[in-house]
């Protein structure tokens, strides 16, 4: 398989690793929006969210728990912080892996108020 983020999870591209356990890895992104911004990728290789099956689907409550640990650990938890999850071509998602995007470290701008 030819998939950025599956070369990452097997070790073959260095990453700025923040977390990982048998199901997630989690890393700084190398083109960061924010002075927090961290890839939350599951191990599994799924296309984007569409693509997991129901029975499959705590992966997602695995990353989100993930995502809350990793919040309280950099501390920016109580700050607050955005979870964007790209999902196919017009969602916005440039690689075909599901993964969540961190952002965090100042105030961001209001989503709705830039599509106006």
């Amino acid at each position: 398989m030819d998939c950025l983020f599956c070369k990452i999870i097997n070790g073959e591209i260095p990453s700025s690793k923040v977390y990982e356990d048998d199901k997630v890895i989690a890393f700084n992104d190398i083109n960061p929006v924010a002075p927090y911004h961290i890839l939350v990728v599951p191990k599994k290789h799924y296309d984007s969210i569409a693509d997991i099956s129901e029975k499959e689907m705590e992966i997602v409550a695995h990353i989100h728990n993930i995502i809350n640990k990793i919040a309280i650990d950099k501390g920016f938890s109580d700050a607050g912080f955005r979870i964007i999850n790209n999902c196919g071509s017009d969602g916005g998602q440039e690689v075909k892996h599901l993964h969540y995007h961190v952002l965090a470290g100042k105030k961001l701008p209001n989503y709705e108020a830039n599509q106006k």
